[in-house]
């Protein structure tokens, strides 16, 4: 029989204790005493553990750090800018594991919550808030997730910013790339998506832009994608890889159910896309567009570009991913092959707002060219992919339906419309 506590117990009881006496002057409480320190201080030790080490917060996995059969796990870098967003909607639509990273220097955090709203059910979307210029961050990413393939969209984009600015965009554009790149190989994963640009190209001396055609980029961005390029062709002859390169010609558009659209920071406003330009005239935000060269060499005098739109974009994206196989590499133009003038783009612009946009003319922007358009025949023929959007005034209004709500870009939508 277990001795009975009942007479220590009253005993205790009816004694008066100090705090003094219950620290230090009973011997038997001592050792207790420091027993209960020696437990708080390993409890303190294991809640600072689980806070800097979120792997430990559950005997369970995440979802997200384990690969599932029938499931690809996709990290989406840059993924709450303007295309990255939409090619996460795609993936998710299409029943793709999405993980974001994104340290919100261009993108926004609202298009992130559209997404989170949108597919809510666990195990579908994470964000995660990271810079890729720190390699122990994105290294730790790597090692708490079971990617499958990579999309890299980040980066910063604007091609007069880069004449500015050159330092940061081979940072931010070719550094972080080898950032990511060593991250992948360090974990196995091994399929990327790269997102580039037709500005490696340059101003060819002839059109349309083949993927023969040969990089001479001038401006800064062109050259930090050009290098970016290199580094991956470089590291796939060394690694068992599934690569593939897009280069972008210019963007335009929005989602078509109005889920989600471009909203640059109003500091870069100047630095942004011309339909941007336009839609911000409509609204009056600035006075007026503002038309930077006149005397090219092109039927009207303004640059000529081919503009595919974001849909079609990251549908190239999603059969690039489906088509991309270990030990190739494939490099793909995606544009509709088709050429329009600044001069028609306003035009259009100007149909789409209903809007009577004054055109305010400058000089050449440095680092533009006069004419780029592209021969989509490859991307055609491997990935059977063919832009389908290609009006352009429907382009225009899709993206203006978005504009007029969302004036605040991703902020509460605002009943007035023009």
């Amino acid at each position: 029989m277990l001795p009975s506590n009942r007479n220590r117990q009253q005993h205790r009881a009816g004694r008066s204790w100090s705090f003094s006496e219950m620290d230090f002057s009973d011997p038997k409480r001592k050792p207790r005493f420091l027993s209960k320190l020696v437990m708080l201080a390993f409890l303190t030790a294991m809640c600072i553990l689980m806070l800097t080490h979120p792997q430990y917060h559950s005997s369970c996995p995440s979802v997200f750090a384990v690969h599932e059969p029938g499931v690809t796990h996709v990290l989406v870098t840059g993924g709450a800018g303007y295309i990255g967003s939409h090619a996460a909607l795609r993936l998710l639509t299409d029943s793709y594991r999405v993980t974001i990273v994104d340290n919100l220097s261009r993108g926004n955090i609202g298009a992130i919550k559209v997404l989170q709203k949108l597919f809510p059910q666990p195990g579908r979307l994470q964000f995660i808030y990271a810079d890729l210029g720190d390699a122990k961050s994105v290294n730790r990413i790597f090692s708490e997730n079971a990617f499958d393939a990579v999309m890299h969209f980040a980066a910063v984009a604007y091609v007069g910013e880069s004449t500015l600015e050159p330092l940061r965009y081979y940072h931010n554009i070719t550094a972080n790339t080898l950032v990511v790149l060593e991250a992948m190989a360090s974990h196995g994963v091994r399929t990327l998506i790269y997102s580039s640009t037709c500005a490696t190209y340059g101003e060819p001396e002839k059109m349309p832009i083949t993927e023969e055609t040969p990089q001479v980029p001038i401006n800064p961005y062109g050259k930090a994608k050009k290098m970016a390029e290199e580094i991956i062709l470089d590291f796939s002859k060394s690694a068992d890889l599934a690569v593939m390169i897009l280069r972008y010609f210019n963007v335009i558009g929005s989602d078509p159910a109005g889920r989600l659209g471009e909203a640059p920071r109003p500091e870069l406003r100047e630095h942004g896309r011309i339909s941007g330009a336009c839609f911000d005239a409509a609204l009056g935000i600035i006075p007026g567009l503002k038309v930077k060269g006149t005397d090219y060499e092109t039927p009207d005098g303004t640059c000529i570009r081919d503009y595919i739109d974001v849909t079609d974009l990251v549908d190239a994206h999603v059969k690039a991913l489906d088509k991309a196989q270990r030990g190739k590499v494939g490099i793909y133009n995606v544009g509709t092959g088709k050429g329009r003038s600044v001069k028609e783009f306003v035009d259009a612009c100007k149909k789409a707002t209903g809007a009577d946009i004054k055109i305010d003319y400058f000089p050449r922007r440095p680092g533009d060219y006069a004419e780029v358009y592209s021969d989509p025949t490859k991307i055609n023929r491997d990935l059977n992919w063919t832009a389908q959007r290609t009006d352009l005034l429907e382009s225009l209004r899709v993206a203006w339906r978005w504009q007029k709500l969302h004036r605040s870009g991703y902020g509460p939508p605002l009943a007035a419309t023009i």
